[in-house]
């Protein structure tokens, strides 16, 4: 990348580095979130020495051949201590077991043998190891085994707002966004003005990167477009038997469709057979649902799709999960909406919501500050809210409207009168704020300085 985009996910780096017992780092995420970039920055600052494969290049081929050949000799009679010590010093001769020295295998996904060593990197030596890739061949392949006990975690996603800001230099103005109307007037037309772009354009690296070069969302957009057909056509290897090029190049649209869909439920009974019937009705009458659960495995476990639940009678404990579904990249977001013809109006709509999905999706990750395992909605009698939460610090319900208009505000009216909420929260575009007893109304491009 010619310019270094500042990401949060460096700090989570850091923090893991200096946690005492720290087992092998997993950085997952979807394609192109700029995972290898930020590992590899992070490396180079925070170690004397750094060793990286790449199990897509030729490093990653000699590595293999080293194992494997290791393997032969050991159970040909070699005596080898520490065999994983044995293979690094094989991969680079002046490896020298410290702290101070981390080991990065890239692509884990390419190699189930590698992958499945990884309880002896941390057990067996001093040095800090660190392994990226994409699920895609993981969840597909059943010789991977998973070592939960033996790995932390670190999940990379696109660019949030924050970051966005950063990149473009306004930062600042977020910092001291005051969400409540007491900000400055040119602070609020600019991050509105700002958010607007980056609904357009969401947070690919190199999607914003192209923006900061070229100030035009056209040409960011057309970056997108190969981030898309890069990751469909990198994925094809890995479902043969599952979908004619025109439905597989089409799954995107589809699950579109799915999202302006009639928001009270669908009817299916479930999110797949929703997907399943505009699949055959627009695509292909031969797609049956088993392929179509595993596509949606790829969707979900690569990074493109998000699940959210669904609440009934806000009823936090009456909880059904997958019951819609969000891209996660609200660039993907507005780009396929568009595709498929939606009007200006419910492009904005869903992808508001889509970003404060996003947000409400980020703060139920560890260690949390909301309930529930995914961001949901909820209904209350005919009506629906957008989300619904309960704080773990304060333990308090919130329900969440999202550009409100004047049908949902009939739906937030009847949970106040019922008591079904502790706080409302509106979250829209054309405020400054305000407060008036436990109503908030806030910004939504400041949703993410809200506290619950």
């Amino acid at each position: 990348m010619s310019k270094y985009l500042k990401r949060e996910a460096y700090d989570r780096l850091l923090k893991w580095k200096q946690r005492e017992g720290h087992s092998t780092l997993e950085v997952s995420g979807a394609r192109q979130v700029g995972k290898t970039y930020i590992v590899n920055k992070f490396a180079d600052e925070q170690y004397k020495q750094k060793i990286y494969i790449n199990l897509l290049d030729f490093s990653g081929e000699l590595f293999i051949e080293r194992y494997k050949a290791l393997r032969d000799e050991i159970i040909h009679g070699l005596l080898c201590e520490n065999p994983m010590y044995e293979l690094l010093k094989r991969t680079q001769p002046d490896f020298v077991d410290s702290p101070d020295v981390v080991v990065i295998i890239d692509e884990i996904q390419e190699s189930a043998d590698i992958y499945n060593r990884v309880r002896e990197f941390t057990r067996y030596l001093k040095c800090d190891f660190i392994i990226t890739g994409s699920y895609l061949g993981r969840i597909l392949n059943k010789e991977f085994k998973y070592s939960a006990g033996d790995l932390d975690s670190l999940e990379i996603n696109t660019l949030n707002f924050e970051e966005f800001l950063m990149a473009v230099g306004e930062h600042s103005r977020y910092e001291k966004l005051d969400l409540f109307g007491a900000g400055l007037e040119e602070d609020y037309q600019r991050l509105s003005e700002l958010y607007e772009t980056y609904l357009k354009i969401g947070g690919y690296p190199a999607v914003v990167l192209r923006y900061l070069e070229t100030q035009s969302i056209e040409s960011a957009n057309t970056e997108l477009l190969k981030i898309i057909r890069l990751f469909t056509n990198e994925s094809k290897r890995y479902f043969e038997d599952i979908l004619d090029n025109e439905v597989y190049d089409n799954i995107f649209s589809g699950v579109a469709r799915v999202l302006v869909k009639e928001k009270k439920g669908f009817e299916k009974d479930s999110f797949s057979e929703e997907l399943q019937s505009i699949v055959v009705k627009d695509y292909s009458s031969n797609i049956g649902k088993a392929s179509i659960n595993r596509a949606i495995d790829w969707l979900y476990s690569s990074g493109i799709i998000g699940f959210a639940g669904k609440i009934q009678d806000c009823n936090i404990l009456d909880f059904k999960a997958k019951s819609r579904c969000y891209f996660m990249d609200v660039g993907l977001t507005n780009y396929f909406l568009t595709h498929i013809g939606c009007s200006e109006s419910d492009v904005a709509g869903i992808s508001n919501e889509n970003f404060v999905y996003l947000d409400l999706k980020r703060r139920i990750m560890p260690p949390g500050e909301i309930a529930l395992e995914t961001p949901a909605f909820a209904t209350i009698g005919n009506g629906e809210i957008d989300f619904y939460l309960k704080s773990l610090k304060t333990q308090k319900t919130y329900a969440i409207e999202v550009k409100a208009g004047k049908k949902n505000s009939r739906t937030v009216q009847m949970i106040l009168d019922k008591k079904k909420a502790d706080y409302i929260v509106y979250a829209k575009g054309n405020t400054h704020g305000g407060i008036t007893e436990n109503v908030y109304t806030i910004p939504i491009y400041g949703v993410g300085k809200f506290e619950f």
